[in-house]
């Protein structure tokens, strides 16, 4: 097992978090046509949060109960600070998306 599968599912809890803070966390998936989306992000189909909520962290969390293997990279606070440029009020979730990253990134020692 990975050594940061714990952490990771700690800091996708986190994300999901900030998500319900900034009143983001949506009740109602996006339709079937927007979900399918093969776009980075899915961009063209989804804001930033949807991809989050309904792309994103389901499929973090399968890989992580599933023990399959991570990521090798991780670009997603790059992307987010993009959308939230200018934007203080998100300074949490990225922070918790940075961490996400580093996470990806740096294989800890077993």
């Amino acid at each position: 097992m990975d050594p940061r599968l714990p952490a990771l599912a700690e800091q996708l809890l986190l994300i999901e978090r900030e998500l319900r803070l900034q009143g983001v966390w949506a009740t109602q998936a996006p339709s079937p046509e927007a979900l399918a989306s093969t776009v980075p992000f899915a961009v063209d189909t989804l804001g930033f949060e949807e991809w989050l909520q309904w792309i994103f962290l389901p499929r973090m969390k399968e890989i992580i109960e599933s023990n399959q293997n991570l990521p090798t990279a991780s670009g997603i606070l790059m992307m987010a600070e993009l959308v939230y440029a200018q934007q203080p009020q998100y300074a949490g979730l990225l922070r918790a998306l940075e961490q996400f990253d580093q996470l990806i990134t740096h294989k800890l020692s077993t």
